[in-house]
């Protein structure tokens, strides 16, 4: 598939019966293995990646090395990439434009957006003016990019109750969308009741993040989600059978502890 092949199948399936699930990679492997299970696309995790490099999120790793990273895992799949560039890594619109365009170079066919920071959210007319930049950017490159614009009101606002929260989501959504906004993604959003407001009150399709506590993925099926992502959980766990490992031999313990987890098989056919 082409680029704009792939920008057209990433979004088509934010539109099927079946529920878009992205347990979120953070490597060509991971791209590889998603492949070979039959996922329909590739999500990358803002998070994930900066704890790969050993820093924290929030746009701590160079721009240029996220899009050296991204482009190892594009060319190591035939799927559609998604991938998190969190506020855009722009202070202004003429960087972000930029920026869109360095990750549509390399293959890259849809992006997740942010409007929130740690201490609240974007003014929302700025926020619709860097999506309508996004939007712009990959227009004039012919391709359809598959926006996720990101409300951060459950996680950001925590002055703010429940009802308060779905009401400023809902507001945000139809705004992103006018902007040219392809998906919602309320971040933290996992209340059974929070979720089905969010669906009555969103026309375009939502993405749940999976929470360890998030409804269950038929549930969410079922109720009418089209996406939903495991952002960086994929990767935390993989760390927490490092530590599991790594505390095992310190404690001179049993080689069952990775023994039973390697992959039937070996890596061989994920790897070049």
């Amino acid at each position: 598939m082409n680029l704009c092949e792939k920008a057209k199948t990433l979004l088509a399936l934010h539109h099927a019966d079946k529920l878009l699930i992205l347990p979120n990679i953070t490597n060509p492997i991971g791209a590889r293995i998603l492949q070979d299970r039959g996922f329909g696309a590739v999500a990358t995790p803002s998070a994930g990646i900066a704890e790969q490099l050993g820093v924290k999120d929030g746009e701590n790793v160079p721009f240029d090395v996220l899009l050296f990273i991204l482009k190892q895992i594009v060319e190591a799949t035939d799927l559609p990439v998604t991938a998190d560039i969190e506020r855009g890594y722009a202070d202004d619109l003429p960087q972000l434009a930029e920026n869109v365009r360095g990750l549509l170079d390399i293959g890259v066919v849809g992006i997740n957006i942010e409007d929130g920071f740690d201490d609240g959210l974007r003014d929302i007319d700025e926020q619709m003016a860097r999506i309508k930049t996004v939007r712009s950017a990959g227009n004039e490159l012919g391709v359809h990019l598959v926006i996720n614009a990101r409300v951060d009101v459950f996680s950001a606002c925590d002055g703010l109750n429940e009802a308060e929260k779905i009401a400023v989501a809902i507001e945000r959504a139809a705004a992103y969308q006018v902007a040219g906004a392809d998906v919602i993604y309320p971040i933290g959003a996992k209340l059974e009741n929070s979720v089905k407001q969010l669906l009555l009150g969103i026309e375009l399709p939502l993405n749940i993040l999976a929470l360890p506590d998030a409804l269950p993925l038929k549930k969410l099926e079922a109720l009418g989600v089209a996406r939903v992502s495991l952002g960086p959980f994929l990767f935390r766990a993989a760390i927490g059978t490092m530590i599991e490992v790594i505390d095992e031999m310190k404690a001179y313990g049993d080689y069952s502890v990775f023994a039973s987890k390697l992959p039937q098989g070996g890596l061989g056919k994920f790897l070049k």
